[in-house]
């Protein structure tokens, strides 16, 4: 989902700065784990899976000293990867088809611990090693079941570092395997194994039990999110037709009390869990997302799977067209999310427009004289998931978002062209709703190319296309340049003051802008903060959009740290996600974050506290260096408008002093679902969203 980082970082003043991402999840794919269907057969790859299974590439080396280059990052996007990398193994044995249910616990004191009814990891002696192979897969980078096609046919896991990176960056890890008729237990600190593998009792039972505790020494904070988690749970199990997965937090901060509102009785902690289980799988994925966005165009859920068995590819897709106006259609292979789609996605689309604009025009749907509808069109209100199945996946980068197997374009064409032609013919009703849906969409996109033009022609009349209330920068360098959207006219005036004018632009907007999420995009371009917004960054937006002409790295959005502040942050965001979605996944947008307060010590000693924590812990140390604070001389700012020009220089705007979040994305399909509860339509799954979340609100500033 869109977010901001796990916490605000001080800015380095350095405009191409970014997060660094080597591998798939770190920055929020989804969860890479298997696809849902029972497409290829568990006999496929060999059932005997034990120690000749697995092979080594080689040895485990500097992950503890340069974790960024295994899970991406050390915060808290980084800690969450570790229970990803847990949870895929299981998944893939679910998807091997030897498992149906895997438990995640969030245990009191911090750990993890992820338990799967699988085959259990092999036991015997790996031969090249002289290890037993659980001990093996724990301790060598690169050494696995899914390297030389012993183990798995099909697996989610590419570059396969796995739970031996969660080993090495754990103070302590604890395997119980129940496989071999016994349940086998080991235990490692810092990577190292304490003892042998240990045998206990016979047992007929099978699986696996991982329990890890991330090291604090490594990660900036070892406190998991139930909600970050959950999200990426439910999305597994969306992907995995029939599969189980249960989420626990026996954390005490996640209990809640029951039976306190009633007389006399005695309040009982109550564990935090939730259970996903779908046996629709990506079917129900789609009447998910659609459930938010409004009302359908069509009932029933578009759904067909596919199997090629002689080039051991399969294939699922769910879709379903809502009234609203953006597109959801999101890609997988082998459970990874590509949210760079590639080569299944370029087949699904190829199919849907041809055939689309072929029925319109055999149903006179679409005159001779009219233009064919362009995929936009199409897809304009479409939610589709499109999940293939790959034994040799071949992912274009180190992160594996965008699938480049030749043969799986053409697969996907000609099975989505199929099934989706005798779909229309034996639904012609729903079938010319959905055609009609893209004519309005080519209407509006029609009239919306107009506004541009005239705009565009306006703007060469006049002296500057620009719009008139920016306050430009002197630089032409856009790596250098950064520019502020701020709200209101006076906090304009101050940061116009208060900024370097050789690299920061400031823009002021007026009020709260349109809510895109209800607007189609002709709508959309009337707006004139919207035309102010787009004129700025010069990338132009929807199908003229264009991320090499932008004109600043760095986009902040400033605005007050009230509930007002922060839902035209959110209303800018909207913006920003819904049509220029790649300034996000560059990394181009920013948060700023103002003070709270200002501490005055004397006439010329002021120091500046972002939280109410913060500004107990300055007062704290103050007093204890013998410094004394009159009540008066502590001030609370408001918003923006009451700082004067040095002050919101100093505190928001100077590069070397400066506060910023970086908003990136983690999970497409997840964002755009939170956009929808939280912009969109349904009021009563807003309702819910505040509900089920209010409990986490510390500071709320009205």
């Amino acid at each position: 989902m869109l977010c901001q980082k796990g916490r605000f970082v001080a800015d380095s003043g350095n405009p191409n700065e970014n997060i660094p991402s080597t591998d798939a999840g770190v920055h929020g794919e989804a969860p890479e784990a298997p696809v849902s269907g029972e497409a290829t057969d568990p006999g496929a790859a060999s059932a005997s899976y034990d120690a000749s299974a697995i092979t080594v590439l080689e040895g485990l080396d500097a992950v503890r000293k340069r974790p960024g280059m295994y899970i991406g990052s050390t915060g808290e996007r980084g800690l969450h990867h570790l229970v990803y990398e847990v949870v895929d193994n299981s998944v893939d044995e679910a998807l091997a088809g030897y498992a149906d249910t895997i438990d995640v616990t969030i245990l009191p004191d911090g750990g993890v611990r992820v338990v799967d009814n699988g085959r259990g990891i092999p036991v015997g002696i790996v031969a090249s090693e002289g290890k037993p192979a659980v001990e093996v897969v724990l301790t060598v980078l690169h050494a696995g079941g899914k390297f030389g096609g012993g183990g798995y046919a099909v697996s989610g896991g590419l570059h396969g570092v796995g739970v031996s990176v969660v080993n090495a960056l754990s103070t302590k890890v604890s395997v119980e395997i129940r496989t071999d008729g016994y349940r086998w237990t080991q235990d490692y600190k810092l990577g190292v194994p304490t003892a042998p593998l240990d045998r206990h009792e016979a047992t007929d039972e099978t699986g696996t039990s991982v329990t890890f505790w991330a090291d604090p020494d490594i990660f900036e904070t070892t406190e998991y999110s139930f909600e970050t988690l959950s999200r990426r749970f439910q999305e597994m199990a969306f992907l995995n037709k029939g599969l189980t997965l249960r989420l626990t937090d026996e954390r005490e901060s996640a209990k809640a009390t029951s039976g306190a509102d009633e007389a006399g009785a005695d309040e009982k902690a109550e564990v935090k869990s939730v259970t996903y289980h779908y046996e629709g799988g990506i079917v129900d994925f789609v009447k998910y997302l659609n459930s938010r966005k409004g009302e359908v165009v069509h009932n029933t859920v578009i759904d067909l799977e596919a199997e090629d068995k002689d080039k051991s590819l399969s294939l699922e897709v769910a879709m379903q067209w809502n009234s609203g106006y953006s597109e959801g259609v999101y890609s997988f292979a082998n459970i990874i999310h590509t949210h760079e789609g590639g080569t299944h996605e370029e087949g699904f689309r190829a199919a849907l427009t041809s055939l689309i604009n072929k029925y319109a025009r055999d149903k006179k749907l679409l005159r001779e004289k009219d233009d064919n509808l362009t995929g936009d069109d199409i897809r304009e209100g479409l939610t589709a998931i499109i999940s293939v199945k790959l034994s040799e996946p071949q992912f274009e980068g180190q992160t594996k978002t965008k699938l480049g197997n030749t043969e799986a374009k053409t697969f996907v064409q000609k099975a989505v062209y199929e099934h989706l032609n005798d779909w229309l013919d034996r639904n012609p009703v729903e079938a010319a709703d959905i055609v009609r849906k893209g004519i309005q969409a080519a209407t509006a996109r029609v009239a919306a190319r107009k506004a541009r033009d005239l705009t565009r022609r306006k703007g060469l009349l006049e002296s500057a296309s620009l719009p008139g209330k920016l306050s430009d920068c002197q630089s032409n360098d856009p790596t250098k340049c950064e520019i502020f959207i701020v709200e209101g006219d006076s906090a304009g005036g101050s940061a116009k003051s208060g900024r370097n004018p050789q690299y920061q632009a400031i823009l002021p907007i007026r009020g709260k802008i349109l809510n895109v999420e209800k607007a189609r995009i002709d709508k959309i371009l009337q707006n004139q903060e919207i035309q102010a917004l787009i004129s700025a960054f010069g990338t132009g937006v929807h199908e003229d959009f264009d991320i090499e002409k932008l004109r600043y790295h760095k986009i902040i959005l400033m605005a007050d740290a009230d509930v007002d502040g922060q839902h035209i942050n959110t209303l800018l965001l909207t913006f920003l996600f819904r049509f220029m979605r790649p300034l996000v996944e560059a990394g181009h947008v920013f948060l700023s974050r103002p003070p709270l307060y200002k501490i005055k010590w004397g006439r010329d000693e002021v120091e500046y506290a972002y939280s109410d924590r913060e500004r107990d812990a300055l007062l704290e140390m103050g007093r204890q260096r013998g410094k004394r604070v009159k009540e008066d001389s502590i001030q609370r700012f408001k918003g923006l408008g009451e700082m004067n020009a040095e002050e919101l220089r100093v505190t928001t705007m100077d590069q070397e002093h400066r506060v910023l979040g970086q908003v990136t994305l983690d999970d497409a399909a997840q964002a755009d679902d939170l956009f929808s509860v939280l912009m969109g339509e349904d009021v009563e799954a807003r309702r819910q969203f505040i509900q089920r979340n209010a409990k986490d609100v510390r500071f709320l500033d009205i």
